[in-house]
């Protein structure tokens, strides 16, 4: 019996230290730091969205976090990689956030040929990528897995808020685009958003592309002897200014210029088309709610300009990466993320966003714009017409889930 009761006690401190031990071991974990990694273009063609995005990031999570940049008593530490811009750089960059620096989950990149060649990196490594702000339709298309969620639009929401201003019975419209993902991904939305007006002419021309004479008279010899209303619509980003065509009198032929949103240096080209519409995801003066007004004002504070386009959407990425890390507990396992973020709604600058569960891209408003000039600003200012809620959009779940 003696023998019996020594042995029973050894095993009851074993299963004491046992237990004490998991429980460090919970402790250990939940006193971790949280790693957010950031890939982005700092260098490289789209360096000036990229800063942007690295700004909005870094203001959401000061934001959303009330100035702690703590979740649940942990601490989170953004760890930023420079994609350059490049589709190989931006894949090795991913694998090195998740398997050197130990990131839970990451945002970026910028461009959608990057953001392109990072998806399967993170199905590889079995961890969340927010993509904000790349838009190609595939990344959340027929290239996307389920550990990709995406807070930027995409190129079906451009489309379709930009049919909802001008998709009219008796337009012809041509488009102009960079051949390249982003472009290309857009004009075939734009099309498939179109239900009324009819495409003449697609163009597309090298994203380093700086005189647009002779693709403005390929479009011009398309559109000429169209009857009725026509439209030349823009998808563009990056240094050069397509806006330029504007130089060599569509006018003449009775075509009006058309574009989506863009940041401040591209609206900088749409002064010289005063009235002209579309449809945008953000601009700083269009959105009256809390999140905006605090991101204005301190972006005056920190930055003396006001928020730019990427700036709000590197702001919502950040934010929703906060609002699930709070709904877990600050737990950043994947499965409980995931589960988490499907169908999660969440308060952003420009509006509430939901991630839709079936391929997680973020339904969201995008708002029509008229231009109109303004001296005090160095830029085309985007007038609000109207917001375009989500509900009013037909997009399409592109994905073979």
């Amino acid at each position: 019996m003696h023998a019996y009761l020594n042995i029973a006690a050894r095993l009851g401190a074993l299963t004491l230290a046992a237990l004490a031990l998991g429980q460090a071991s919970v402790a250990t974990a939940q006193s971790k730091d949280i790693k957010i990694g950031l890939v982005y273009s700092r260098t490289g063609p789209l360096e000036a969205y990229g800063k942007q995005t690295q700004a909005g990031v870094a203001l959401g999570l000061d934001y959303a976090t009330g100035g702690t940049m703590k979740v649940n008593g942990r601490k989170i530490v953004l760890v930023e990689k420079d994609d350059q811009g490049k589709p190989d750089v931006g894949k090795s960059q991913l694998a090195s956030a998740y398997a050197d620096d130990k990131v839970d989950l990451a945002i970026g990149p910028v461009s959608s040929g990057v953001a392109l060649a990072m998806l399967p990196v993170a199905e590889e490594n079995k961890k969340i990528l927010i993509v904000e702000p790349a838009v190609a339709d595939s990344i959340t298309g027929d290239k996307w897995n389920r550990y990709i969620f995406r807070t930027g639009r995409n190129s079906s929401q451009d489309a379709a808020a930009n049919a909802a201003a001008f998709d009219k019975d008796g337009v012809s419209v041509a488009t102009l685009a960079q051949d390249y993902a982003f472009g290309r991904d857009g004009v075939k939305a734009f099309k498939d958003g179109l239900k009324k007006a009819k495409i003449v002419h697609e163009e597309y021309l090298p994203t380093t592309t700086t005189d647009f004479t002779a693709g403005a008279q390929r479009i011009f010899d398309a559109m000429k002897d169209k009857p009725g209303r026509k439209i030349l619509f823009i998808i563009w980003a990056g240094a050069s200014n397509p806006f330029k065509i504007a130089d060599l009198d569509p006018k003449r032929y009775g075509i009006e210029l058309a574009s989506g949103g863009n940041t401040f240096a591209g609206l900088a080209g749409y002064k010289v088309a005063p009235g002209m519409e579309g449809a945008t995801y953000y601009y700083f003066s269009m959105h009256k709610n809390p999140i905006n007004n605090w991101l204005i004002t301190e972006h005056y504070r920190r930055f003396k300009t006001p928020p730019d386009l990427f700036t709000a959407g590197g702001m919502a990425a950040a934010i929703a990466a906060v609002e699930a890390l709070k709904k877990t507990g600050g737990d950043t396992s994947t499965e409980k993320l995931i589960k988490t973020m499907e169908g999660m709604s969440f308060d952003t600058p420009k509006g509430k966003m939901t991630f839709r569960p079936q391929d997680h891209q973020a339904m969201q408003s995008m708002f029509h714009f008229k231009i109109k000039v303004d001296p005090a600003f160095a830029w085309g200012v985007p007038e609000l017409v109207r917001e375009i809620k989500a509900d009013e959009m037909t997009i399409p779940v592109r994905n073979k889930r």
